[in-house]
């Protein structure tokens, strides 16, 4: 019984004392406001949150997640390039790069793509 006494007195003081010392060991001396607020985007997270959003910004992300999944439907289609029929391959890639060519075309007309006036 003692054994067991002693047991749970060690399993309680040991990892109190290690969290103690790394508790008082770790303290900042300087709370520096710069370091202590997080970093997003270069936008300063104690000002306002209402500031205008550059549109420029929001469309390369646009364009980026455009091309990322683009990417991800072409390489199958060089994949199934030998196991599949090649008039259909042939159709089915040629209507994909033809949307594709469209909706860069549409973007291009409605101006998406101009950066600097």
């Amino acid at each position: 019984m003692m054994t067991m006494i002693m047991t749970t007195f060690i399993s309680f003081i040991v990892p109190m004392t290690i969290m103690l010392m790394a508790t008082m060991t770790s303290k900042k001396s300087i709370n520096d406001r710069e370091k202590s607020s997080p970093f997003e985007c270069g936008f300063d997270p104690n000002s306002s949150a209402r500031m205008p959003f550059s549109l420029q910004f929001f469309l390369i992300a646009v364009i980026f997640l455009i091309f990322d999944v683009e990417i991800v439907l072409i390489l199958p289609i060089m994949i199934i390039f030998k196991t599949s029929n090649m008039f259909t391959w042939i159709m089915s890639t040629t209507f994909f790069i033809i949307v594709l060519l469209g909706g860069l075309y549409y973007e291009w007309y409605q101006g998406a793509l101009k950066w600097a006036e």
